[in-house]
């Protein structure tokens, strides 16, 4: 933790910090990491140029990979397995779904590593250590516009081209939806950074385990398809992710199933999930450097 120091100097003032241990179990001081806005966009640019640095398609990348995984969903689940779409195009169906769970594996797929990738700054110098895996968060928010922006140049075409979708009063609650996304991610994430610091292989497995959270959420099926399983369906909403997407999808297509109950119970999921994400990393950062 840092705190201005108290000399009698006015210009010592504005520079001479003391870094003090911190000892409390939610100790995370929210004006420091303001103070740091400046080094989180500088790691947000850094991100982008990491990702993207000798590559021949560059940032386009962000575009093509959402793109070409929903044309696989469209020819393997809709051509091949015949999954329902609720009435909708296919492809704007999986495009939905498939925009939303990227930004969500992303977020947490970045910042899964954030004490050992970044193990040789933190026994360097001293700043907020939440200020990495904010800056990935925040690097994802900024891809999902992006993939955002193709799926809204899409949906014109399918609206214009004369198929039922429309946009629906839930379009009003995708602010609050994009930000728990987010949050989950970002909870989830220092999550597992926190636990990796012990556990090594759990790196390893955070992308496997993403990947079939992703086939236990209607990513590739809508939850109305389950209404002959009641325990299917029971499961499936105990998941924290199916609420922010069929809201997704009921506000931008008109078609999901949407329970006010069961999108708290995510809100809820979420802050739990973030607030122990936040104490378990508070308390790695402090003994993180003896272990490594």
């Amino acid at each position: 933790m840092a705190e201005q120091h108290n000399n009698p100097s006015p210009a010592a003032q504005e520079w001479t910090t003391v870094i003090r241990p911190r000892t409390g179990w939610f100790d995370i001081d929210l004006r420091e990491l303001w103070r740091y806005r400046d080094l989180i966009v500088m790691f947000v640019k850094r991100n982008f140029t990491v990702m993207y640095k000798q590559t021949i398609l560059g940032p386009l990348w962000i575009l093509l990979n959402p793109l070409i995984t929903t044309v696989l969903f469209n020819v393997v689940f809709g051509g091949i397995a015949g999954l329902s779409t609720d009435g909708t195009p296919s492809f704007l169906f999986y495009m939905a779904g498939n925009t939303v769970w990227t930004f969500f594996a992303s977020c947490i797929n970045n910042t899964a590593n954030t004490f050992v990738a970044n193990s040789q700054v933190f026994g360097k110098v001293y700043f907020p250590r939440l200020t990495t895996p904010i800056s990935q968060v925040l690097t994802s928010l900024i891809n999902f516009f992006i993939q955002f922006a193709m799926y809204a140049i899409f949906w014109v075409y399918f609206a214009l081209t004369g198929s039922e979708i429309c946009l629906t009063a839930w379009a009003w609650a995708l602010p609050l939806v994009i930000v728990e996304v987010m949050l989950l991610g970002l909870g989830v994430g220092i999550i597992v950074s926190a636990l990796t610091t012990k556990y090594r292989d759990l790196a390893i497995a955070v992308s496997f385990g993403v990947q079939l959270w992703m086939y236990i959420s209607p990513v590739v099926y809508p939850l109305s398809s389950l209404d002959n399983s009641p325990r299917l369906q029971m499961l499936m909403r105990l998941n924290p992710m199916t609420a922010p997407i069929e809201v997704f999808r009921m506000a931008t297509l008109g078609t999901g199933t949407v329970e006010v109950g069961n999108l708290i119970y995510s809100l809820i999921f979420t802050a739990a999930a973030l607030a122990l994400g936040v104490i378990l990393f508070s308390r790695i950062e402090k003994t993180f450097m003896d272990t490594v």
